[in-house]
């Protein structure tokens, strides 16, 4: 860094004033700024009939945008080329670059960086509901700007960088694709041509009543929509209880919510599960010694088809008020092939899952790179 100058922004950027002549007949499109970095998207398409009256300023490609309110959550990016000739209100100050001096992707990679959106944090005052970016005290901000050829060279490293993360994304999300395929296909597989058993006959109801005692506490399980799994949520203080008892919840149990079992809230409870205390909402199942298992009745569960008998046993006007039937709960036609089968299946699940517990680890580290990267180049230190 020591051939890099300190520079405010207000000698690299010149606010732009161009306004839209807005048509009541003529369509328009208006753009937002995501949070951290997330880039300049589409918000909607307006009719001129619906913006007349209120001032709107011409965004055009290569352009910084921002947002008065969230700048300071990192809502600053570039309007590409997609967007050129949208409009935005006063809310999202526009600026062009002077490019004799920095180039647009190098400034912004710079405004990802978190260095970059704690200056906004300064810039910004007002109430609590009112927070604002001053645009006076954004344009003396002072940023660290190498050469013109050497931001043209950490822009390529960081694209470099930035490309084989992606493609590691990629690889990762082709994997968990076909990990989906297989235990489908394995699924299918043994379950195509088994007899169908009523739920209630090879994993029956079973709530475990808990007593109460005021002076304790009652750690808590919930689960995701979506077949997500379990998570734990705060414990339960005795005092709190009134009439909606909790049950005690066991490793291997099939917990099901009643009001969000139609939208996939159905999970097997884990080893780190066991002893837990689930609300009323929840219903366990638990399946018959050398009959069924959790697991692959939970897969099916959550496969279309479950999901179909699920919904149907959940009648209800609006989403909200879609409760699940314990008694239909228990109708709902379950394929059940040999134990042995079953074994299997659950043998290739829990092999699968161990390799997703990796990939999720991989994907927090591809998450934390790239603002690695961003503040070494930064730094001048690559």
């Amino acid at each position: 860094m020591n051939n890099w100058q300190t520079t405010s922004l207000g000698e690299l950027l010149s606010r732009s004033t161009e306004t839209a002549e807005i048509q009541p007949d003529e369509s328009y499109k208006e753009i937002t700024v995501r949070l951290w970095g997330k880039g300049v998207v589409l918000r909607g398409v307006a009719s001129g009939s619906e913006l007349n009256g209120s001032r709107r300023f011409l965004a055009r490609k290569g352009q910084l945008i921002l947002s008065r309110i969230d700048a300071r959550n990192g809502a600053i990016g570039m309007v590409p080329e997609s967007l050129d000739g949208s409009v935005v209100s006063n809310d999202f100050p526009l600026f062009d670059l002077d490019r004799n001096r920095i180039q647009p992707s190098y400034f912004e990679w710079l405004t990802k960086t978190k260095p970059f959106v704690e200056l906004c944090q300064k810039a910004s005052e007002g109430t609590t509901n009112r927070v604002r970016l001053q645009e006076g005290r954004f344009l003396n901000l002072q940023i660290p700007l190498p050469p013109l050829s050497e931001q043209r060279r950490i822009v390529a490293r960081i694209e470099e960088l930035a490309a084989k993360i992606n493609e590691a994304r990629k690889i990762r999300s082709d994997v968990e694709k076909e990990q989906a395929l297989l235990l489908s296909s394995a699924f299918h597989r043994i379950a195509a041509n088994a007899p169908r058993q009523p739920l209630g006959e090879i994993a029956p109801l079973t709530r475990r009543a808990v007593p109460i005692d005021p002076e304790k506490e009652y750690p808590q399980i919930a689960v995701r929509s979506f077949g997500k799994g379990t998570f734990h949520k705060p414990p339960l203080a005795g005092s709190d209880v009134t009439w909606q008892k909790p049950f005690l919840v066991q490793a291997d149990d099939i917990l099901i919510s009643n009001i969000k079992a139609w939208e996939g809230a159905i999970a097997v409870a884990a080893n780190g599960d066991d002893g837990r205390v689930g609300s009323h909402r929840y219903l366990t199942c638990v399946p018959r010694p050398s009959v069924a298992t959790a697991r692959f009745i939970c897969f099916y569960l959550l496969t279309a088809e479950g999901l179909y008998h699920v919904g149907e046993a959940s009648p209800g006007s609006a989403d909200r008020n879609r409760t699940l039937s314990s008694k239909a709960l228990l109708q709902i036609p379950i394929p059940a092939p040999s134990f042995e089968q079953q074994l299997w299946f659950d043998r290739l699940y829990r092999k699968v899952d161990a390799l997703k517990s990796l990939q999720s680890k991989v994907a927090i580290e591809l998450v934390a790179m790239l603002p690695s990267i961003l503040d070494k180049a930064f730094k001048g230190e690559f």
